[in-house]
Formats: structure tokens, C-alpha cells, sequence
């Protein structure tokens, strides 16, 4: 590979041979030798010995190596600290710079400079590609694999991760540390390895993406195991379920770094702030906390405070004037009665970033230009907010207009929001062309101004929001700026909602020296029911229009151009001048001359008067057809018919028809040919898809290429098909009935398309089979069928090669199975459901070693097992009412099944069960289970522990309706517990008493606990 060194003029190469010529090699190659500035160095590159070394273990080759030896010795410390990040895991830079700052990693000359110093040492990495953007989120950003090996490979024993399925590294010289939320609440016994970890810097829970919830934590990390580890500088506990927390602060010193994120935590305890080192406090989203500690000026060197999504915040405490250092500050509430405190803003002159200022109906004027709000130039975006709900009769007007107009900001802010503002007019500093750098302004809730501001002088404003004014009635000339020849000149989004009295747009269109709205891409208008008239014309550059709920308004299309997407509904009336003139009411689109030529989608919705699509026919030419590929129509209550040239529609693949009851069929030649997606749903008199018609000899043995169909809460529909019409969905792959009370068959030939693959039927009651037969080309992979009225499968199950699933419930007319073996070696779930009639399971069960999934709920009484075994690489196992196959269960040996992971077990009829497992016979659970389920065992009385000795992998354990239960298995036995659920055990429930229960001392440990629906543990606030 070569590179140009652009300082000596020369072309310089090195050989990196083709198995190692990766693009991440490549990157890191090229990054490297840009940083190096003369040619001894670059010499010295090209003679490395590190060339010659073997490719690592881990597959990490020479190159990788080279790339992170020639980093400067503080980049070297940040990138090994990143490896206790798991591969693939997105994290954002201030995230990563919080902690390096934490951890000492950022030393600059001035303390105000770290975060300035993080940005640059970050970019660093990114720039010799040991970061790179997420491909999913670009505002995150990843750590390639390779990387991520390279970054464990140099950290060694110093940095650990506690991986799912992975056996953790952990030794006593370990300093950074990190585990991966899983899905589940943690236990005490994952955190035994920390206890060996006595200098612990960092104690990090990560929580990936795709989760959302908040998870329990055992009390033992609380109580215990964190006032031990007292060098921690980095301690996270986001997301977890804590409602409290103890007073352990004062043994952390050293913290400097403390999230309490996503936990529903109601108050902080008094501790806290004895952490003088604490630099970031981080409550983001702490939904039930009500306040900061009282004394929070003892944190002199804090520098971030983010509080966002914390919304029953009420006040803040008094003290701020003395966090000089603070340098983002998320949200300042001011309380009732409070509004002298907004003066300690006056000595935070570091703030920067997002700020918002909130309560501000309980500040004066004064109050307000003590804040000195326009000395804080670090602030970019900023938030000023009133109370949402006051009484309009209690508001102070002319108080709220003096306080807008001291909060005036730095003239460099980039976006501004106003909200709640009570104030009859806004203050002349808003749209005050000197903000050269606003690009987004929203306004919101403004409840008594009569007017907007003069925006339209704003340089740089690209997104403006208007919602909420209930006095305004006109926008006019003071809404774009008197003697403004070039208003809105950067607007590319403008947003109307909710103005429930404004009538009249005047858009200065006579004086056609000012030209408005020249970039403006997307223009909405939502709930104005009153405005009158017609959009501003002549908007050239409009590609995105939506208007809802404006029923006074008139709509015309052909002012806009470039319009690409139009969003229509509840307006008065929608034009295209070009053509015929508009009538009152939208009955037919072909009346208004609308031209759909070059859309790919049209949506019409909720048009009650449309009745008809069609076109005259002189219009019908091939060539005047529309060449759009997706059509949806809904709420068209009078909709009878769709046009007759559907067929015709050669583009079109995707079709979606709800709540038209006056359709009777879908089309009445064939289906257009390309369709390839049709659901229709709430068509209530839709009778057929194709109405027959009389000699008609476009009817084609391939009518369609149809691949989906899914009809939901038709009525009327009795059969998907015609009479002699074997092949009309003769490439159908999925096929979906639901709620449709009439329909008796399928198909008309009794067979199913043989390319389907996936089939569902549920609240049918007269359909009685869906087909005769299975045909041997069957591409069938899921069955669910939740239909009363089917009273057999087809035959022939043994010709579903590539079944998967099969899922029955609630068929109650359903007997028996076919005799011929079943089924496909691809099967991995059967589930009979509520199936009362049904007294056995196929034969050939045991022999299926492909599933996975078995569940037998609520059938006959008398259901049994085949009595040869039950398959052996069960995974999860679902039994319920069938004490036959509990009994075959206990007898052939559920310890059998050791690839089990889920057990659920209602013993509803086993009134000779008094344990479980049963004591009697030394039944053993296989140790690979990770839940358990137990209901309706009527005479059960106690849990034997030895049954329980081997589960290390038990997760979770529900009990419910065991009215004799006393007793669960030893806490031994549950120290890898999670979660523990009690419902209706009432003699259980008394001994799992936290006052004198005796089986407390086995559950205090669990993370989170129920018993009778309540929360025990964690434990809640008083």
C-alpha cells in the first residue's frame, strides 16, 4: 500500500500482505502514517519490527499493533480503558469523556479546559480510526472488533468485563470493570467476583439499546459490597430499581463520577454531598425524584448535572451560587416562592450547552435580570418554560413580559424554545435579527398573545414551530417583518398546530418585490379549524405538505411545484387550478381534475362523500394511467366500488382498504397483475375479492402474483376465491383471516396454494377445515389456527417437509390428529391450546428431535403422552390441567431433559403432589432450567430443596394459587434467583413475612420480589 508524504514530496509504500489487507488494517495504516510529519519516522515505520511478529491469537495483526505503538502515551491510557466496553456496544462521546475525566485521563493546565481536552483527545482516536460512527445511530459511535481485541489485548488484567456465557477475568489487580444488562434482574451470586476487586475504580453496568425497562438489583450490592469498595472514582447504577438509597456515600471519597439514571429514586440521601471530589452527578430521566440534596453546595467541584426527564423535580435548593465549576447544568426549577434563587445563576458563567429554565411564574423582573442569562455565552440551546397548568385568571401578564424580557440570551444561541409563556406580547429581542446563529425556534402553549413575533428577519432560522395560541386570529406583515424584502430566507420547515381561532394568512402576496419562503421544504398545518382561504402560493421549493383538521381551508396543489408527499385530511376543499373547479365536498377525485401521474403513493382518508374512484373513460388510456406502486383508502364510509382499471395498474404491489363497509367486492376483473401486498380489514359487506362476471375473458389461470393477504373484521366475506378459479392466489405466501364470522372455505378447489408458508385463522367460526389435504411440494412453516369451529387438519401432516410451528387453541370441535407420522425433522413448537376435546398427542412425538417448544393447556382431562418419551431437546416446556402427562413426566424423568430452560407447570387434577419436585422418588430438575413456573397444585406444602441443588442457571421462580404451600427450597438453593413471584399462596405469603416470616431469610437477597401483587423487594419509600 502507498501513501504520499505530502512534507518530503515522496511516495512511500508498505507491504502488508493480502490476508491482512482489511479495510479496519488499511484505516489504521493510513491514520498513522498522516500523524507522521518527517521521513525518519516514517522510516522508522517501515523498519518496525512489529511487522515481523505473528498474527495474535485473537487475530490481531502486526499492523493494529503498530498503529496503537505509535500513540502518545495519553491516548494509549484512554484507548485501554475503552475495553471495558463489550464489541458492538454504541456509546456517545460526552459518555466517554465523563469517564476518562473521572478516572484522571484528562489532565490540562486549567480545570475548565478537560471537557475541551476530552472533545480533542476523542477526535484523536476517531481520526487514527480506533473509534469509528455507529452504521446505526451517527450520532454514537463503535469500536471495530478487531479493535476491541486490541484494546483487551493492552489493558490486560487491568480493565474486565463481565460478559453473558463468558467467564469472567477478574483478579485483584483488575481496576475498571464493566457487566452488560441482560435482560434480567441481578443477582447476588453475579456479583461474587467483585468482593476479590478491593481497588475497584470503575463499577459500570451497561445497558444496550434495544432495553428499555429498569431491572432489580440485590440489596447485598448496596448494603454491602459497595461501601467496601471505597477507591471507586466511577460508580453507575442506571437502571436498576432502587427506590432508596443507603447511606454508604460517606465511605467513596474518591467518586467523582456517580448515574443514577432510569431509576424510579424519590430522594437522595444526605451523604452525597460529603463526595467534595464529585465531578458528575447524572439523574437523567429519575421520573419520581422530587429534589437535590439540601446541601449540594458542599459539591464545589462539580461540573455536569444532568437532570433531564426528571419531571416531578419541584425546586432546586439554595447553593448554586457556590458550583462555580459547573459547566452543564441540564434544567434549574425554580419553586414556589423561590424565584429569588434564580439570582445564583448570576456566578455560573461556565455553563454551556442545553439549558432550560422552568417555573419561571414564580420570578419577578428583577429576579430575572439578576440571572444575567446574556453573560452566559456558552449556552446553545435554550429552553425558557412557564407552568403548563395555571389558571389564565391568575396570571400575572405584564410580571411574565418583564421576566421574558430580562431573559434575554447571548446573541450567538442556536435554538430557542418558549413555552407556557402567559404574556399577552413577546418581548423585541425574539426575532431580533442580530440572533445571527438561531436555526430553530419553537413557540408553545403561548396562550394569551394576540400576535407572533416578527420572525421572519431571523438569517439562519431553518425550523419553526408555532402550537398553542388560542388569541391569535391573523398572521400578517408582522409575522414576516415590515420591509422585509427577503423573509424566511433560511426557513426550510414551518409548523402550525392548535390554534383554534386563527382565520386568516396573509401573506403579503400583492407586493411582488418580497420573496418569501424561498428554501421552505415542508410546511404543516394541524387542528386550525377556523382558517379560512388559501395557502401562500408560489412556495417553489415545497416538496412535503400535511394539513389535519383544517375544515375551512382550501388546498391547492399546483402552487407547490416540487411537491412530492401531500397529506390531506379534514380540509374543506383540495384543488388543482390547472383544471375543473372544485365542488363543495370530495365525492370523486375525478372531478377535480387531480393529476396522480408521477406519485409512487397516494393515501386518501377519512373522505366520507367519496364514493368513487373512477375516471371517464376516454381518460383510461394506457398512457394516462398512473404509475404509482402503493395505495391506501380508509374511513371512506361511502366508498362502493373501486375503479375498474385496477386491474390495470400494472406498478402497483402494495394495497390497503380499512373501514369501507360500503365495498362489496374488491375488484371486479382480476387483481392487478404485480400485487403483491393486500390487506383489507373493517370492509364489513365485503362479500368476495373478484366479483364474477358474466363471460368475462380476462380471467387467467395466473390471475395475480399476490404473496400476502391478510383480511381482518369482514362480516360478509364467505370464500377468498372464485368457482373454477383453482390458481387466483397461486404465489401466496402468507395468508392471514381474522374475525371474519361468515367464512366457510378457503379456497374453492379445497387445497391450500402450495407455495404458503405461513398461515393464520382465528375467529372464524364457520370454517370447519382449510383444506382437504396437504399436497407433497407443501411450503408450509407456521400453522396457527384459534377457530371453534375446525374440526380436523388436513391429512397427509407427513408432507410438511418445512414445517416449524404449529400452534392450536381454542378448537374446540378439534378431536383427534391424523395417524400418519408426524411431522417435519424442521418442527421446534407445538402448542394445543384449549383444545377440550382433544385426548391425545401424535405418536411419533419422542421421534421429533428438532423441537424446542411443547405446550398442552387446557385440553381433556384425560390427554395423555405417547408412552414412548417425551422429545429430548425440549427447551421450554409448557403443561397445564393435564395430570396424565405430569405423571408420565415424573415417571420417564424430567432431569431428562437437559437442554431445558423454561418449565411451566399447572398441576390443575395432581391432588396427590405434596412437593416439588416430589420428595419421594428423589426427582431432580435439570440444572439447565432458567424458569420456573408452578400453579394449581391444590395439596402442595412444601418445595424439596434437593430437587433444587443443581439449578445454578434458576432466574426466575412464579408460584401461584398453592393455598397449602409453606415453604420454599433453601436460600442456597436461590442465590442465582432474580425474580420471585408469590400470587394467592395465603400460608406462603404469611411466612414470607419481612416482620417474623420464616422463610424471609431465603428471599431478602432477590432483587425483586412479589407476593399478592405488591412489591416487597426492592422496597418502596414510605
Amino acid at each position: 500500500m502507498a501513501w504520499f508524504n505530502s512534507t518530503s514530496g515522496r511516495l512511500c509504500w508498505v507491504n502488508i500482505d493480502q490476508q491482512q489487507s482489511t479495510l479496519i488494517n488499511a484505516k489504521a495504516i493510513g491514520s498513522l502514517l498522516r500523524t507522521v510529519k518527517d521521513d525518519s519516522e516514517w522510516e522508522k515505520v517501515y523498519e518496525s519490527e512489529m511487522w515481523d511478529l505473528p498474527e495474535d491469537p485473537c487475530g490481531l495483526i502486526p499492523a493494529l499493533r503498530l498503529s496503537y505503538h505509535y500513540l502518545p502515551p495519553h491516548l494509549k491510557r484512554c484507548f485501554a480503558y475503552c475495553s471495558i466496553f463489550p464489541k458492538d456496544y454504541e456509546f456517545e462521546e460526552e459518555e466517554i469523556i465523563l469517564l476518562w475525566r473521572a478516572e484522571g485521563f484528562l489532565q490540562p493546565k486549567a480545570k475548565s479546559q478537560a471537557k475541551g481536552l476530552g472533545n480533542q483527545y476523542f477526535q484523536d482516536l476517531v481520526s487514527r480510526s480506533f473509534f469509528q460512527i455507529s452504521s446505526k445511530d451517527k450520532s454514537c459511535f463503535v469500536m471495530h472488533d478487531l479493535m476491541n481485541d486490541l484494546a483487551q489485548l493492552v489493558a490486560g488484567e487491568i480493565c474486565c468485563k463481565l460478559e453473558e456465557a463468558k467467564q469472567p477475568k477478574f483478579s485483584h489487580r483488575s481496576r475498571y470493570s464493566s457487566y452488560v444488562f441482560n435482560g434480567q434482574c441481578h443477582s447476588v451470586k453475579k456479583f461474587g467476583a467483585f468482593y476479590g476487586m478491593t481497588f475497584l475504580r470503575t463499577f459500570l453496568p451497561l445497558i444496550p439499546p434495544h432495553i428499555h425497562m429498569a431491572f432489580g438489583l440485590t440489596n447485598v450490592v448496596l448494603d454491602d459490597l459497595l461501601p467496601r469498595l471505597r477507591y471507586l472514582r466511577v460508580l453507575s447504577l442506571c437502571g436498576y430499581v432502587i427506590y432508596d438509597l443507603p447511606d454508604f456515600f460517606e465511605n467513596l471519597k474518591h467518586l467523582r463520577y456517580l448515574n443514577l439514571s432510569r431509576t424510579p429514586i424519590t430522594c437522595l440521601p444526605d451523604s452525597l454531598c460529603t463526595l467534595y471530589n464529585l465531578e458528575t452527578l447524572l439523574l437523567r430521566n429519575c421520573s419520581e425524584l422530587n429534589n437535590l440534596p439540601s446541601k449540594i453546595e458542599n459539591l464545589v467541584n462539580l461540573h455536569f448535572l444532568d437532570i433531564r426527564g426528571a419531571d416531578s423535580m419541584e425546586k432546586m435548593p439554595s447553593g448554586f451560587d457556590q458550583l462555580i465549576k459547573l459547566q452543564t447544568l441540564s434544567d434549574f426549577v425554580v419553586g414556589e416562592g423561590d424565584g429569588h434563587l434564580i439570582r445564583e445563576l448570576k456566578n455560573l458563567s461556565n455553563l454551556r450547552g442545553n439549558f432550560r429554565l422552568s417555573g419561571l411564574e414564580n420570578v419577578n423582573g428583577q429576579d430575572a435580570r439578576e440571572a444575567k442569562l446574556n453573560e452566559k455565552l456558552g449556552i446553545d440551546v435554550l429552553e425558557l418554560r412557564w407552568g403548563a397548568y395555571l389558571e389564565n385568571n391568575t396570571r400575572k401578564k405584564e410580571v411574565e413580559e418583564r421576566v421574558l424580557e430580562f431573559l434575554c440570551p447571548q446573541k450567538k444561541l442556536k435554538q430557542l424554545i418558549i413555552a407556557n409563556y402567559g404574556g399577552a406580547k413577546f418581548s423585541t429581542w425574539i426575532g431580533n435579527p442580530s440572533f445571527q446563529n438561531l436555526s430553530s425556534l419553537k413557540l408553545r402553549n403561548c396562550k394569551n398573545c394576540k400576535s407572533l413575533p416578527s420572525v421572519g428577519r431571523l438569517p439562519l432560522l431553518k425550523d419553526l414551530s408555532i402550537f398553542g395560541f388560542d388569541q391569535v386570529q391573523k398572521i400578517g406583515v408582522e409575522f414576516f417583518g415590515e420591509n422585509e424584502l427577503n423573509p424566511f430566507a433560511s426557513l426550510e420547515v414551518l409548523s402550525f398546530a392548535s390554534l383554534p381561532n386563527w382565520k386568516e394568512w396573509d401573506s403579503c402576496e400583492g407586493d411582488e418585490k418580497v420573496l418569501k419562503f424561498p428554501n421552505l421544504r415542508k410546511l404543516s398545518i394541524d387542528a386550525c379549524p377556523q382558517l379560512l382561504g388559501r395557502l401562500p402560493t408560489h412556495v417553489s421549493s415545497l416538496q412535503i405538505l400535511e394539513i389535519d383538521g383544517c375544515r375551512s381551508l382550501v388546498v391547492s396543489i399546483s402552487s407547490f411545484p416540487t411537491l412530492c408527499e401531500l397529506s390531506i385530511r379534514g380540509c374543506a376543499e383540495l384543488v388543482d387550478d390547472r383544471s375543473s373547479p372544485a365542488k363543495e365536498e370530495l365525492a370523486s377525485l375525478s372531478q377535480h381534475g387531480l393529476s396522480l401521474v408521477g406519485h409512487r403513493s397516494i393515501t386518501i382518508r377519512y373522505c366520507p362523500q367519496l364514493h368513487s374512484l373512477e375516471t371517464e373513460e376516454a381518460e383510461l388510456q394506457p398512457d394516462k394511467i398512473s404509475r404509482f406502486e402503493s395505495l391506501v383508502i380508509g374511513g371512506c364510509d361511502r366508498l362502493n366500488r373501486l375503479p375498474k382499471f385496477l386491474h390495470e395498474l400494472t406498478f402497483l404491489t402494495v394495497m390497503e382498504i380499512y373501514s369501507c363497509p360500503g365495498l362489496v367486492s374488491f375488484a371486479e376483473n382480476n387483481l392487478p397483475p404485480n400485487l403483491k401486498k393486500l390487506h383489507i380489514s373493517v370492509c364489513t359487506n365485503l362479500e368476495y375479492l373478484v366479483d364474477e362476471i358474466e363471460d368475462n375473458k380476462s380471467m387467467s389461470s395466473t390471475l395475480c402474483h399476490l404473496e400476502d393477504l391478510e383480511i381482518n373484521r369482514c362480516g360478509s366475506l364467505m370464500s377468498l376465491s372464485l368457482k373454477g378459479h383453482k390458481n387466483i392466489c397461486n404465489q401466496l405466501q402468507r395468508l392471514q383471516i381474522t374475525h371474519c364470522s361468515k367464512l366457510s372455505c378457503l379456497f374453492s378447489n379445497t387445497m391450500l396454494p402450495i407455495t404458503l408458508k405461513h398461515l393464520k385463522i382465528d375467529g372464524c367460526p364457520e370454517l370447519e377445515y382449510i383444506a382437504e389435504e396437504f399436497e407433497e411440494t407443501a411450503c408450509l412453516e407456521s400453522i396457527q389456527i384459534e377457530s371453534s369451529g375446525i374440526k380436523s387438519l388436513p391429512r397427509r401432516l407427513d408432507k410438511l417437509f418445512h414445517i416449524q410451528e404449529i400452534q392450536l387453541r381454542k378448537c374446540s370441535n378439534l378431536v383427534s390428529f391424523e395417524e400418519s407420522e408426524l411431522l417435519s425433522t424442521n418442527l421446534r413448537a407445538f402448542s394445543v391450546n384449549g383444545c377440550g376435546n382433544v385426548g391425545a398427542l401424535p405418536k411419533c412425538m419422542v421421534s421429533i428431535t428438532s423441537l424446542r417448544h411443547l405446550c398442552v393447556f387446557d385440553c381433556s382431562t384425560d390427554i395423555s403422552f405417547p408412552s414412548k418419551g417425551f422429545p429430548a431437546n425440549l427447551t421450554s416446556l409448557e403443561i397445564s390441567n393435564a395430570p396424565k402427562i405430569y405423571k408420565s413426566l415424573v415417571e420417564w424423568g424430567l432431569n431428562r431433559l437437559t437442554s431445558l430452560q423454561h418449565l411451566v407447570n399447572g398441576g390443575g387434577g395432581c391432588s396427590n403432589v405434596v412437593s416439588f419436585p416430589e420428595e419421594g422418588i428423589g426427582m431432580m430438575l435439570p440444572p439447565s432450567l432458567t424458569f420456573i413456573r408452578l400453579s394449581y397444585f391444590e395439596n402442595l406444602e412444601f418445595m424439596f430443596s434437593g430437587g433444587f441443588q443443581d439449578l445454578a442457571s434458576l432466574q426466575e421462580l412464579i408460584i401461584d394459587n398453592c393455598p397449602k404451600l409453606t415453604s420454599l427450597p433453601e436460600k442456597d438453593m436461590l442465590l442465582c434467583l432474580g425474580v420471585l413471584h408469590i400470587f394467592n399462596c395465603p400460608l406462603l405469603k404469611e411466612e414470607c413475612s419481612s416482620d417474623k416470616g420464616r422463610e424471609w431469610s431465603k428471599i431478602s437477597h432477590i432483587p425483586c420480589v412479589q407476593i399478592g401483587g405488591k412489591v416487597v423487594i426492592p422496597r418502596q419509600s414510605a
